[in-house]
């Protein structure tokens, strides 16, 4: 270790933080080069560096100039940076995975959905107005039998009377169109 090496390292133990720049000026280009040529990406590059002097700093008083010299601590630093930016690609690919698994999956039921209203709405279109107007307020409008009865003025057995004969009318119909 040279002079000015064992200085910077004594002002960086000292807390100075001119040493930290100083470190930035003589390593950063090293740590932005290893970090860029692992990630190939300029802004996590970037990222890796920024969180390299950071946690350089934070970690200075763990820094023994006995063991390594700054430029080998500074590049384990690095190294350990890298592989953290990896994992949170690797965790955010998953999450992007997920989501967009998820939107798919959502969209397969939104068509079905949407396929079994165009279907259902083509059958009741067939059915007696008072039952049509009693079918939808079931199916679309997800009303009780009772707010049925209470929307229409009607007697609650009337209403579960023509969703029982409308159902099986529409059960005989699609039964006979899966035949086909």
């Amino acid at each position: 270790m040279d002079d000015t090496e064992r200085s910077l390292v004594g002002a960086l133990h000292a807390g100075d933080v001119s040493a930290i720049e100083l470190l930035y000026q003589r390593w950063g280009r090293l740590v932005y080069t290893l970090a860029l040529r692992s990630l190939g990406n300029v802004a996590d590059a970037e990222d890796v560096t920024q969180q390299v002097f950071v946690a350089a700093w934070q970690g200075r008083a763990g820094f023994d100039p006995e063991r390594a010299r700054l430029s080998t601590w500074l590049t384990a630093i690095t190294r350990h940076k890298i592989v953290d930016a990896y994992e949170a690609r690797a965790k955010r690919q998953r999450e992007l995975e997920a989501f967009m698994e998820s939107v798919y999956l959502q969209s397969l039921s939104w068509t079905d959905e949407i396929a079994d209203s165009v279907a259902m709405s083509q059958e009741l279109d067939q059915l007696e107005p008072v039952a049509q107007q009693i079918m939808r307020l079931a199916f679309y409008d997800r009303l009780t039998h009772t707010q049925i009865a209470a929307k229409l003025d009607l007697p609650l057995g009337t209403v579960k009377s023509h969703i029982r004969r409308s159902l099986l009318r529409l059960r005989a119909r699609l039964e006979d169109a899966d035949d086909a």
